[in-house]
């Protein structure tokens, strides 16, 4: 994963990968590392997940009747 995917694109790959693992379809060694690359996906999922509800959090606190904006992007990025 060289370019951060989107949520949606990574979601699908996710999909994907869970449904040739569970059709038996491939080697053992195809199977890790279908794995491994679907732990990765869930990881960003999840990090993408929580960093829109970081945002919406922000985005409701309300300060003297405007939204309070502030940076969430996790450091790194």
């Amino acid at each position: 994963m060289a370019e951060e995917l989107k949520f949606e694109e990574a979601l699908k790959q996710l999909e994907e990968i869970v449904s040739k693992l569970e059709s038996g379809e491939l080697s053992l060694e195809e199977s890790m590392k279908a794995f491994e690359q679907g732990t990765k996906l869930c990881k960003l999922c999840n990090a993408k997940l929580t960093e829109a509800e970081k945002k919406i959090e922000q985005l409701t606190k309300v300060t003297e009747g405007t939204p309070e904006w502030t940076d969430v992007t996790p450091p790194g990025d």
